[in-house]
C-alpha cells in the first residue's frame, strides 16, 4: 500500500472545513418571512412605497434635462426682476432667494449707509466739511467709496446666481450676463466718480495749502490754535493783476475781511488801488526804512509817484528791501499785511492773492457768471495816453458773461474812477460764488479745482483750514457787510490814517443807533454802482457798514441815463 494518505474533500488537515468555507457547500437558504415581518423583528422602518416611484421620477427629470431645451425657462423673467430690485435695494435679492440672514445684513448696511449720508447734508454739515478739506479724511472717504463700489457690484452678481433658475438657454444666459455686467457697473460708477472726486478735492488741498508754509507773519503757534483767544481772524484778500503785457503783478483788488470767530459776522474793507503813504508798525523793520508810510525811492528805487501806491507795494517793496523780513514765501504779501493791517487798525493774520488774469478760466470752468451792468464798461483803452478803448459793455440787467467779457468787466477804467472799477470787482466775486452751485461744482469741479490751485495762492496752513471750513458755514448764516474807502471817506493822495482806523472800529463795534433827529456819522456814505452816493436812513446805526450787495444792484435810472446819453467813443467809432 501507498504511505501516501488521502485527503478527504472538505478537510484540513483531516478536519472538516466549516460551511462556509467549503465549496462543496451550498448557500445558506434565505429566510422566507414578510419583509414586513422582519422589519418588525429588527425593529426597522419598512421602506416607503413610493421609494421605486421617486427612483423613476428623478430618472425621468434627469433624461429632461439632458435634452436642450427648447421653450423659456419658468421664473427666468421674475429673477431678472428680482436681480434689478435687488441692485438698487441691496438684500433683496437674497430675501427672495431664501438667505434671509445676509439679506438682512445688506439691507441694514444700507439703511446706516443711507442714514449716514443724509446726516452729513443736515445735521452734520460741519463734519462732512471738515471731512472735505482734510487730507487724512479725504483718503478716508476714496477708501470706503471704493470698497461700496466693489461690495455693491458683487452684491449685484451673488444676487443674480442664487436668483437665476437652472435650467436656461443660450439666449437667457447671455441677457442675464449683460444685465447683470450693466448693473454692477451702474452701481459702482457713482461710487468710484465720488472716489475721484475725493481725489481731485485731496489734491488742491495738499497743493494749495501746505504745513510748511513760510511765512514772516504769520507765527508757529497758529497751526496749533489758528484763532487762540482772539475773537475775530483777519484775512488779506488781493487780486493781482498779472499777465501778458504787464510789468510784474499789482494789486489793484485790496480787501481785508474781518471775521468774528464765534458768529461768523463779517466785515469787509475795500482800500482803493492809489492810497498812498502806506504806514508800518512801529516795531516792524519796514517802519526804519519807510517812517513816513512807504515811498518807492526811500530805498533807492523808483521815486515815481505811481510807483508808490498802494497797488505797487507788493511789487516794489520786496524788490528794493529782498530779505528784510526774514524767510518767507511770499514777501509781497507780508508787505501787505503789515503795512494794511498798521492803516486799517488791525493785525492781518493771513492772506490770500487771486490772479485777475486766471479768473477768466475759473469763471469759463463756471460755465459764465452773471452781473448788472448800470454804465457803459470800457473795454481796454489807455486814460494816461488818451488811447480810446476797443469796446463798451452796455448797460443791462442780468448779464451773462463768460471769462474774458467778465475780465474786461472787472478791469475796465478808461473814463472812470477807481471806485468804480473796486465795486466791479466786488461785484464779480459775488456772482462766482453766485455761480458756484452744488450742481455745477459736482459736474464741473475738476476743471474748476485745476484752475483755483493755478490762481490762487495763500499762507494759511493745512492744519488751519479745517477751522476755516467751519468759520465758513458760520459766515455763510451771519452774511456779509462792506466799508469801501472812497474818495467821499478819505482822499487817497493824503490819507487820515486815524479816521480809517476809526471807522474800522466803527464798523466791527457799532455806537448806538443815533437819534432820528440827529446827523449821520461822518464816513458812512457809500459809493453805489451808478457813481451817486447814498446816505442811512435817519435813526439807522451810525455804522458805515453796508450790505456788500448794495453797489451790485440794477440801477435801471441810471442804465437808462447812461444809454439815453449814447455810447461813448472807441478805436472804431469816434
Amino acid at each position: 500500500m501507498s504511505g501516501v494518505r488521502e485527503e478527504r474533500p472538505g478537510a484540513s488537515n483531516g478536519r472538516p472545513l466549516p460551511p462556509r468555507l467549503d465549496p462543496r457547500a451550498g448557500r445558506p437558504q434565505r429566510s422566507t418571512r414578510p419583509a414586513a415581518a422582519t422589519a418588525a423583528g429588527t425593529g426597522r422602518r419598512p421602506a416607503p412605497r413610493d421609494a421605486e416611484r421617486s427612483v423613476r421620477a428623478r430618472s425621468v427629470r434627469s433624461g429632461a434635462d439632458a435634452r436642450p431645451a427648447t421653450g423659456p425657462a419658468p421664473g427666468f423673467g421674475r429673477a431678472l426682476g428680482l436681480t434689478v430690485l435687488g441692485a438698487v435695494l441691496p438684500g433683496t435679492g437674497f430675501l427672495a432667494a431664501g438667505y434671509r440672514r445676509i439679506g438682512w445684513a445688506l439691507l441694514a448696511c444700507l439703511a446706516v449707509l443711507v442714514g449716514t449720508c443724509a446726516w452729513l447734508a443736515t445735521g452734520g454739515q460741519h463734519v462732512a466739511v471738515r471731512l472735505a478739506v482734510s487730507s487724512t479724511g479725504l483718503l478716508m472717504i476714496i477708501a470706503a467709496a471704493v470698497v461700496v463700489a466693489v461690495v455693491w457690484a458683487l452684491v449685484v452678481i451673488a444676487q443674480y446666481r442664487v436668483l437665476a433658475p437652472t435650467r436656461t438657454n443660450r439666449g437667457q444666459n447671455l441677457l442675464g450676463s449683460a444685465l447683470v455686467v450693466l448693473l454692477a457697473l451702474g452701481v459702482a460708477a457713482p461710487a468710484f466718480e465720488a472716489a475721484h472726486l475725493a481725489a481731485v478735492q485731496r489734491n488742491l488741498i495738499t497743493g494749495l495749502f501746505g504745513n510748511d508754509v513760510q511765512s514772516a507773519t504769520v507765527p508757529d503757534s497758529a497751526k496749533a490754535n489758528p484763532w487762540g483767544t482772539k475773537d475775530r481772524v483777519n484775512v488779506l484778500l488781493l487780486g493781482g493783476d498779472g499777465g501778458a503785457g504787464r510789468d510784474g503783478v499789482r494789486t489793484d483788488s485790496v480787501i481785508v475781511a474781518s471775521i468774528d470767530t464765534h458768529t461768523g459776522a463779517t466785515t469787509t474793507f475795500s482800500l482803493p488801488r492809489n492810497l498812498e503813504n502806506l504806514p508800518f508798525p512801529p516795531n516792524s523793520p519796514l517802519h526804519k526804512i519807510y517812517p513816513r508810510g512807504f515811498s518807492a525811492g526811500a530805498a533807492g528805487g523808483s521815486s515815481s509817484e505811481s510807483e508808490s501806491l498802494l497797488n505797487a507795494v507788493y511789487r516794489n517793496g520786496p524788490r528794493d528791501n529782498p530779505d528784510i523780513l526774514g524767510p518767507t514765501d511770499n514777501p509781497g504779501a507780508d508787505f501787505l499785511k503789515l503795512g494794511v493791517g498798521e492803516a486799517l487798525g488791525l493785525t492781518i493774520d493771513y492772506y490770500v492773492l487771486v490772479n485777475l488774469d486766471g479768473f477768466s478760466q475759473l469763471i469759463d470752468a463756471l460755465g459764465g457768471i452773471t452781473v448788472n451792468v448800470n454804465y457803459y464798461v470800457p473795454v481796454n483803452g489807455v486814460q494816461s495816453t488818451g488811447e480810446l478803448p476797443d469796446d463798451y459793455i452796455a448797460p443791462g440787467p442780468n448779464q451773462h458773461m463768460d471769462g474774458q467779457r467778465a475780465l474786461d468787466f472787472a478791469r475796465g477804467r478808461f473814463g472812470l474812477s477807481d471806485y468804480l472799477r473796486m465795486d466791479r470787482q466786488r461785484c464779480m466775486i459775488n456772482a462766482i460764488v453766485a455761480a458756484a452751485d452744488p450742481m455745477t461744482l459736482l459736474t464741473r469741479y475738476q476743471q474748476i479745482a485745476a484752475t483755483t490751485q493755478n490762481i490762487v495762492s495763500t499762507d494759511i496752513p493745512q492744519s488751519v483750514v479745517g477751522d476755516f471750513a467751519d468759520l465758513a458755514l458760520k459766515v455763510k448764516e451771519a452774511g456779509i457787510r462792506s466799508v469801501v474807502f472812497d474818495d467821499s471817506v478819505i482822499k487817497p493822495a493824503y490819507p487820515d490814517y486815524d479816521k480809517m482806523r476809526s471807522l474800522v472800529e466803527d464798523a466791527i463795534h457799532p455806537p448806538a443807533p443815533a437819534s432820528s433827529s440827529g446827523p449821520t456819522a461822518t464816513g458812512s456814505n457809500t459809493t453805489s454802482e451808478s457813481g451817486g452816493t447814498t446816505a442811512p436812513p435817519a435813526g439807522a446805526s451810525s455804522s458805515p457798514a453796508v450790505s456788500a450787495a448794495d453797489a451790485c444792484a440794477y440801477d435801471p435810472v441810471a442804465a437808462q441815463k447812461a444809454l439815453d446819453a449814447g455810447e461813448p467813443p472807441t478805436k472804431k467809432r469816434r
